[in-house]
């Protein structure tokens, strides 16, 4: 599997996601700099988390116009794959690339913790070596992961199945308003959301933090291990 690893002024995960590719395929990610205006051949573009131009007038506001950008807009518009974490996730949704907005947490603190997942959907390579309503563990590290939409969008990606992951308790209980569950309040507790095609993913916390043993655990791997099935030519 071919995959381009985007890195930005202020990327600071893109180690932690080598690693995890290391995990499942022998091929490493290429890394690409923002300058860059080519992907090449590429299987899955990847977005990794940090604090792209220092988060200065919005998180992912300025890597959204990044040269390489122009480029992963067109990886998309022709079906490619496409995984954004953390600031990655903020940088497709200020790319247009996926809807909603990530705003500051609800209670304005920057949250270093773990958290539970509950899987939404099975449909897609990057949830696929999950069953729905799976949960599982992952480090999430942000001060604007509040996911927000308009109604309209929210009932889109409701009735779409296009939620991905939800935050939840470690025995998949969803409440909303609970900060134990839902750590940084996003509504409908959406921790990922995914494109139209079901082909552009974009979540806050960090699987490529939980892919080995002695890392605490692989709750992570699944997601990485799915990609390498369902994208490998």
């Amino acid at each position: 599997m071919r995959v381009a690893l985007i890195v930005f002024p202020g990327t600071n995960r893109e180690r932690d996601m080598l690693m995890a590719f290391r995990r499942v395929t022998p091929k490493p990610p290429r890394v690409i700099w923002h300058h860059e205006t080519e992907l090449g051949k590429a299987d899955l573009v990847v977005l990794p988390g940090g604090f792209s131009y220092g988060d200065y007038l919005r998180c992912g506001a300025m890597a959204a116009h990044s040269p390489i950008m122009g480029e992963v807009r067109r990886f998309a518009a022709a079906g490619g794959h496409i995984l954004g974490i953390c600031n990655g996730f903020q940088i497709l949704t200020e790319s247009r690339l996926l809807p909603g907005a990530l705003l500051k947490n609800a209670r304005l603190r920057f949250l270093s913790q773990e958290c539970h997942l509950r899987v939404e959907t099975s449909e897609t390579p990057f949830t696929r070596r999950w069953k729905r309503g799976d949960v599982f563990r992952v480090p999430l590290a942000h001060g604007d992961g509040y996911y927000t939409a308009d109604d309209q969008t929210l009932e889109c990606l409701e009735a779409e199945g296009r939620v991905a992951f939800r935050y939840a308790d470690a025995k998949g209980r969803v409440c909303e308003t609970d900060f134990l569950c839902n750590p940084n309040g996003s509504l409908h507790s959406i921790a990922g959301v995914l494109s139209a095609n079901r082909r552009v993913c974009g979540m806050m916390p960090h699987p490529e933090n939980l892919i080995d043993p002695l890392m605490g655990g692989v709750d992570g791997l699944p997601l990485f291990e799915g990609l390498v099935e369902a994208l490998v030519r």
